[in-house]
């Protein structure tokens, strides 16, 4: 029996029945970066987490608006209101403009997450593209009640807006435990509590990036940036908004507590998270020297790498965890990916050599409800994957000619295959994408044939034996031979 689809949300901290405000259309709003630096992997991991849900939903048969911005100002250091902005202080690292600093980084973004052939949004926003659509929203919480002006800065009142509204809604913290966690930082002086946060900071003389508004010259801070843009594309309220569980408990606290103080509605029905990653089961990050790029991955240019791995072999990792989870890099679990991901693609490379038989001894039905059940399931893909590895050995049987399938089962096999291979997981076969790799291989495998009719065994033994060490597999059928990596 098929399930309908469930996702968790973060504030009722349990799944729930989805239910679009305006079925079958769905609004999504996913934190993108901010392009001061190459971006990190944990960032990857949430969106191609991000791009397998858009993938289903379309799948599904929903009709999905897609917005994933770009910060590309008012994002200081420490994620508060104090300190440099992040471009205005790498700009100036590598001698260059502010805005050649997002634009380098955006292709670099771009780049990054073509390689791992993720769908692009239906709308990607530019804060410094939307200025004036925050300082309206802004000016709209003033007017509310929830937020004042000290000497050109606008702070958001945290305890005005808590008096009506549940500030921790999300995070489910205690407000006072909070309030005395918080320490004394420069320019609280200028805050009326310790949780008030700036919608708009007033520029220093020297600031690169500063606009007019009708507090001065300044720039935005870095919450309003995503309420603004979200509510512009996707209206006051929508369907899902989601991002890295490290977003939760100040940005996206922040995003909702604004939306609430400008149009009196919880912005998004349903929050999303995804988890964290770490390596060698301690948590990566800068700091502890643990970090690697998305290029250091790929090319294996790190101390804790023993090789590189390739962008779909990465991607498929990654989804061999649930979104929710947390993910550990290490060398044996991306050679364990690398090894089932190319069995998941041989087994695909073998389907149009399938024979189908007048009558069969499978049915693809069930796997393929399995599978559904499991997307529907919170967007299970560990288990979709293990259905699908199911469905590999379904077809390396018929192959061996163990087992037999009819011709409607085949063509639902085809089908199951390529539409959560490469249409929900977004995966694409990086051996079959590389021509001249078949074209020496095919070549070889001729001579092999030549040298086997010609009863000369020791030379097709010795093709067989060299390319076997160099990890690549002969299998002879009556069909022919396939190669295949190990």
């Amino acid at each position: 029996m098929k399930q309908d689809l469930q996702l968790y949300n973060t504030i009722s901290r349990k799944k729930e029945l989805f239910q679009p405000l305006n079925a079958p259309h769905v609004g999504m709003y996913v934190c993108g970066p901010t392009v001061y630096s190459d971006v990190h992997l944990g960032n990857c991991r949430t969106f191609i987490s991000f791009d397998l849900i858009f993938r289903y939903l379309k799948y599904s048969g929903y009709k999905v608006r897609y917005v994933r911005n770009i910060t590309d100002a008012g994002h200081l250091e420490g994620d508060r209101d104090e300190g440099d902005d992040k471009f205005a202080k790498r700009a100036k690292l590598e001698q260059l403009e502010p805005m050649e600093i997002v634009q380098k980084y955006t292709l670099g973004f771009h780049e990054v997450l073509r390689m791992f052939n993720t769908l692009p949004p239906s709308i990607e926003p530019t804060a410094t593209g939307h200025i004036i659509e925050q300082i309206e929203m802004i000016k709209t919480i003033i007017n509310n009640g929830y937020a004042y002006e000290v000497n050109g800065t606008i702070y958001f009142d945290v305890e005005k807006y808590s008096q009506q509204y549940n500030y921790t809604i999300l995070t489910n913290r205690n407000l006072e435990d909070m309030l005395a966690n918080t320490r004394e930082l420069g320019g609280q002086d200028d805050k009326h509590g310790r949780l008030d946060f700036a919608l708009w900071i007033k520029a220093k003389p020297e600031t690169l990036m500063q606009w007019a508004s009708p507090w001065g010259m300044g720039f935005p801070g870095w919450h309003i940036e995503c309420s603004a843009m979200s509510a512009k594309y996707l209206g006051q309220e929508f369907d899902i908004h989601g991002g890295g569980m490290d977003l939760a408990a100040t940005h996206h606290t922040n995003e909702i507590a604004q939306s609430e103080a400008c149009s009196h509605h919880q912005p998004a029905k349903y929050w999303m998270h995804t988890n964290m990653l770490t390596v060698n089961g301690t948590r990566m990050s800068k700091s502890a020297g643990n970090g690697f790029l998305p290029g250091e991955l790929f090319t294996g240019n790190h101390p804790l790498l023993r090789k590189g791995y390739s962008p779909m072999t990465v991607k498929f990792f990654m989804l061999q965890a649930h979104y929710r989870s947390t993910l550990d890099f290490s060398n044996d679990a991306l050679d364990a990916s690398e090894k089932g991901f190319r069995r998941l693609m041989n087994a695909v490379s073998l389907l149009p050599k399938l024979t189908a038989s007048e009558q069969g001894d499978v049915e693809i039905d069930p796997i393929k409800l399995n599978c559904e059940n499991a997307m529907n399931d919170d967007f299970n893909s560990p288990v979709v994957i293990a259905e699908l590895f199911e469905a590999a050995r379904i077809i390396n049987t018929v192959y061996d000619g163990a087992l037999k399938i009819s011709a409607s089962e085949l063509a639902k096999l085809k089908t199951l295959m390529h539409d959560f291979i490469f249409e929900v997981f977004g995966l694409k076969d990086e051996d079959s994408s590389n021509t001249e790799l078949n074209e020496v291989l095919d070549m070889v495998i001729a001579l092999r044939k030549d040298a086997k009719e010609n009863k000369d065994y020791a030379t097709s033994d010795l093709i067989r034996v060299g390319l076997q060490n160099i990890g690549i597999q002969l299998k002879d059928s009556k069909d022919g031979t396939t190669w295949s990596k190990n």
